[in-house]
């Protein structure tokens, strides 16, 4: 990988551009890195992290989340049976929306039907599948870069001309900060949120060892087809209560309600690395996946050969269909109005 160097906020350029379509031409990597020598890559394709890179020891340096090597494995991704989403930026609503359908103002909206009959991240085409413009960079301390994007009205049917920004921000307390703002010419639906599977033994180990805390005393309940019902189940004596932190789970596929305090949402810790990971959120809920997507067909980083138990999503997000429970938190953008989210990956060695 050849990097033209810009102080603390690097533009890389990938190898592997070739016999794909003419997209792939277009996407670029770019370097956010701290003066511990923490570094974040991100591609402008679905505002994807592909690397974040952090020294645990002298000498020796950590690559925590699931990643492909070159642009063509990640939109070769999208053709599997059923996509990884590996470090994408989902939208325009993550999770599944019952049926692909919502009614807003009076009006009923069909959306794609990509998903067992319902409408999954955003539909064929989410915002993990398009190319993101860098609108701003900053370098130094605490170095940031913003990709924005603008869906069309009736994008995937979804209602008005969305403009989003993102920014990543990467401080000096190794902090990972994702700032969200979207702003639509119509009313309409939105729930966005980041899709990395974290494994912090290293990407080519397995999460099964880490321990997991989420600060949640219930989780949606969901049907067979993983929509939710609107009822709650209550995590007293249940195999997934982690406010008391526990092994990784082999297979999981459930929203954490978060509870509002100052401590973390969640967390990961690796004994072997002594490694914390705390994620913060002003979201109402964080989703766990482990346990799939990973069919050996497609070579990982460093020709890794990723398997179900490689890596743990914390999608930081509103409700799955919350469009569609009346008692959920609300998931409508008003015209006028401002979307933000802002949900902290933050590292920590532990001595």
């Amino acid at each position: 990988m050849k990097t033209i160097n810009k102080s603390h906020s690097n533009e890389t350029s990938n190898a592997d551009f070739s016999d794909f379509e003419p997209e792939i031409e277009k996407i670029r990597s770019f370097e956010l890195s701290n003066k511990n020598g923490m570094k974040v890559q991100i591609l402008n394709y679905g505002a994807t992290i592909s690397s974040i890179q952090i020294p645990i020891s002298e000498g020796k340096i950590v690559d925590v989340v699931l990643g492909f090597d070159s642009p063509k494995s990640y939109l070769e991704s999208y053709n599997l049976p059923s996509a990884p989403y590996f470090g994408t930026t989902v939208g325009r609503y993550a999770g599944r929306i019952h049926k692909g359908l919502f009614s807003l103002n009076g009006k009923t909206y069909q959306l794609t039907k990509n998903n067992n009959g319902n409408s999954l991240h955003g539909g064929n085409i989410g915002f993990g599948k398009k190319i993101w413009t860098v609108t701003n960079q900053t370098s130094n301390e605490n170095p940031s870069i913003t990709f924005s994007l603008l869906s069309e009205d009736l994008d995937e049917n979804y209602p008005g001309e969305l403009q989003v920004d993102l920014t990543y921000m990467l401080t000096e307390d190794n902090e990972l900060k994702l700032n969200y703002k979207a702003i639509s010419t119509e009313d309409t639906i939105i729930n966005l949120t980041h899709h990395s599977y974290f494994n912090l033994d290293g990407h080519d180990g397995s999460v099964l060892d880490q321990k997991v805390f989420i600060d949640a005393e219930k989780m949606l309940e969901t049907n067979q087809e993983n929509i939710p019902t609107g009822k709650f189940i209550d995590l007293s004596n249940h195999k997934f209560d982690f406010r008391t932190e526990k092994n990784c789970p082999a297979s999981i596929d459930n929203s954490f309600v978060i509870n509002k305090t100052n401590n973390p949402s969640a967390s990961l810790f690796s004994s072997k690395n002594n490694l914390k990971m705390n994620i913060y959120t002003d979201q109402p809920s964080v989703h766990i996946y482990v346990g799939g997507n990973c069919f050996d067909i497609l070579k990982g980083k460093n020709k890794t050969v990723y398997h179900k138990t490689s890596g743990i999503c914390f999608e930081t997000q509103n409700f799955p269909d919350a469009p569609n429970q009346a008692h959920f938190p609300n998931s409508v953008l008003r015209k006028g109005e401002t979307y933000n989210q802002e949900t902290v990956y933050k590292f920590e060695i532990l001595n």
